[in-house]
């Protein structure tokens, strides 16, 4: 499984080795116990890659192979694409820009993002340095 933690002032991506169910049920649990509100919604997250990554091809073709349609790549500029996949938003209310995304595709898939995302972080961290 993907998470996409959305904070106000940054975004996180990582690989969880938990399925998709029992992290969810984990965190409804959670929330029961604290007695905090709990949204859950489909929905789309999305986020840029640089095009001239190492992987991106490989990555447009994983897209190709996936007829679930769980993640889609789209041109933004010369410079970045768009990554966008389905899954769920977790957070305290429909309406709040705080929470997670989680979505679940192939291993290969999941684990091959989660790489080309940490590469992409690397390169822009060593490039404002």
């Amino acid at each position: 499984m993907l998470k996409l933690t959305y904070t106000e002032s940054s975004f996180d991506l990582e690989c969880v080795t938990l399925s998709l169910e029992e992290w969810v049920a984990q965190r409804v649990i959670l929330a029961l116990r604290v007695g905090q509100s709990f949204c859950i919604e489909p929905t789309t997250a999305s986020f840029l890659l640089p095009v001239d990554l190492p992987g991106v091809e490989v990555l447009r073709a994983e897209v190709k192979r996936d007829d679930r349609e769980i993640i889609a790549l789209c041109a933004c500029d010369a410079e970045y694409m768009e990554v966008t996949l389905r899954g769920s938003w977790l957070s305290d209310s429909s309406k709040d820009c705080v929470g997670v995304f989680v979505t679940t595709m192939s291993d290969r898939a999941e684990f091959f993002l989660h790489k080309l995302w940490q590469e992409a972080q690397y390169c822009a961290s060593v490039m404002s340095e």
